[in-house]
């Protein structure tokens, strides 16, 4: 029998990658590029980064960025699309969840205060509207928008059931989202507490201001 005849009978892997192969290694390969834009928005700011700041961080040229996610705004997008994401999965879960109003209410800005921390929830907070174009800009706005308006709900929530005390619903969620923007600012990865703890102790600190008093 011919040895490639054999080497076929036998089974031989072959060398080339199938069609779930090549989309597992581009959407790998989309993903260490977008974490490295965004840990560079991060440390930079949007408007001092370069993606051949980007580039240089995986040693790739600068048209693989392009060919991975476009240009420098709509990598950024991409970015704060998913810190929102995220924060919009969190939202629909505690809206889904068991409890009263402050307990569902709770869990959210636990996740939030979490999600804030990583990478993407970061350059939500560290980037402002201005950064970008107006049709940009105005996608940004309406994702922010969406959060805020499933805070309110929650807080709203909370009030109708009476685990939470008589408040301005807009005034409450304008103040517990800015606490827990800044962690964006001031939080060290590489510091003694996890995000956990630090989400944990922020939001304790803030609902017993929601609770009701007798």
């Amino acid at each position: 029998m011919p040895k490639s005849v054999e080497n076929a009978a036998a089974g031989d892997v072959s060398p080339f990658r199938s069609p779930e192969q090549r989309v597992a290694e581009r959407a790998a390969k989309r993903e260490a590029v977008l974490r490295a834009a965004v840990r560079t928005f991060n440390a930079r700011g949007f408007q001092a980064a370069s993606l051949d700041d980007v580039a240089a961080r995986l040693k790739i040229s600068k048209p693989t960025i392009y060919h991975y996610l476009g240009n420098k705004e709509q990598v950024l997008l991409e970015c704060v699309t998913r810190g929102l994401e995220i924060l919009r999965g969190a939202a629909t879960k505690a809206q889904s969840g068991q409890g009263s109003g402050l307990e569902r209410l709770t869990r959210f800005l636990t996740a939030y205060a979490e999600a804030i921390m990583d990478d993407f929830g970061r350059c939500v907070i560290r980037t402002a509207d201005e950064a970008l174009s107006p049709e940009g800009g105005a996608r940004f706005r309406a994702l922010k928008s969406e959060i805020d308006a499933a805070m309110r709900a929650l807080i709203e929530q909370g009030v109708a059931d009476g685990s939470i005390g008589p408040v301005d619903v807009k005034m409450a969620a304008f103040t517990l989202a800015g606490a827990l923007n800044w962690p964006a600012r001031w939080h060290d990865s590489g510091g003694p507490m996890p995000p956990e703890a630090i989400a944990k102790a922020m939001v304790d600190v803030l609902v017993r201001g929601l609770a009701p008093r007798p």
